[in-house]
């Protein structure tokens, strides 16, 4: 992550912030964001260790090589479950996508993430800007309050909360266009 260290150390906060959010959903009792929670935990955790500002911590050529076979993995397994019900694996496939390619750009030229950009193919990176600033606006939009629901709230455990759960997958949509616009 390029750009001023404090923005830099509040997108790792916002980040790990969110992958403990998504591990407390583990133990939701709904079956769907439990099914959901794993790979978002691991996408949050991996978003703030990516975003560790280079001044800080560079690490080495293999760390990024295994950074791009862990997210490589999941997705292909994203893939494999958007056989099933392709609505959100297919953006969850588009998230380690982008997270393996960054790595991968990493891993071929390290010094550009303590020198200020030049990895990547611009295309992608721009095909990826493009996606992704989409996908904020439409997740951002459906954060607005409808209205109150009749016969007042009802409480559910903090794994339960369909809005939490879209209000980390936004932070993450907004942390994957901090990385992307550095690369």
């Amino acid at each position: 992550m390029h750009g001023s260290l404090s923005a830099a150390w509040l997108l790792v906060a916002l980040c790990a912030a969110t992958g403990a959010y998504c591990l407390l959903r583990l133990r939701s009792g709904v079956e769907e964001q439990r099914r959901t929670a794993g790979g978002e935990a691991l996408m949050g955790f991996g978003m703030a260790l990516m975003a560790v500002p280079a001044a800080v911590l560079t690490p080495p050529r293999w760390a990024w090589l295994l950074y791009a076979v862990v997210f490589g993995g999941a997705a292909l397994r994203a893939l494999w479950a958007s056989r099933r019900a392709p609505g959100h694996h297919l953006h969850h496939l588009v998230g380690t996508f982008a997270m393996a390619y960054m790595a991968l750009a990493m891993t071929v030229r390290p010094e550009a993430h303590a020198h200020h950009g030049g990895a990547g193919a611009p295309l992608l990176t721009g095909l990826l800007l493009v996606y992704f600033t989409a996908y904020v606006l439409w997740t951002g939009a459906r954060m607005v309050p409808q209205g109150a629901s009749p016969g007042g709230t009802v409480w559910a455990g903090w794994g339960d909360r369909p809005e939490l759960a879209r209000a980390c997958r936004l932070s993450m949509g907004i942390g994957m266009l901090a990385m992307l616009l550095t690369m």
